[in-house]
């Protein structure tokens, strides 16, 4: 059975909103909550500035995961963009991936719209199966 990860609206909102700002590069962040639900989202600057990969700024990543410790939260997922797709991960993804027992959520492009899609990779294996994501109305 596949993993879920649970988002709002708004949240949704706020991630696409960053992935356009910073197009064409890849954008960036953190999810943060409880279980499977995302409670907060934080946007981290890609470091790299790249098309084609993202790192997160170093500083920007500390404050975040510090910043989830004091408010008791767990780190549920990451998310990047893949400005010209594919929407599912990349070898350099797989093989760059350090956050484990979180999801993945990638943000890529259909059309004129945006899509979002949750992952759990295995680290070891180098390997992911899609997870369910849902969207929640608030």
């Amino acid at each position: 059975m596949s993993r879920e990860l649970r988002l709002s609206l708004t949240q949704k909102a706020m991630i696409l909103h960053h992935v356009i700002r910073h197009l064409p590069e890849e954008a960036c962040g953190l999810l943060g909550g409880r279980g499977e639900t995302v409670s907060v989202v934080i946007l981290v600057t890609n470091h790299l500035h790249s098309p084609v990969r993202f790192r997160m700024d170093p500083n920007e990543l500390l404050r975040a995961l510090e910043r989830l410790d004091a408010e008791g939260l767990d780190l549920v997922g990451i998310f990047h963009s893949h400005p010209r797709g594919p929407a599912m991960p990349s070898e350099t993804d797989l093989l760059e991936y350090a956050y484990p027992d979180s999801l993945m959520v990638i943000v890529s492009p259909v059309g004129e719209d945006w899509q979002l899609r949750a992952f759990e990779i295995n680290i070891e294996m180098r390997t992911y199966q899609e997870a369910h994501l849902i969207i929640e109305t608030e």
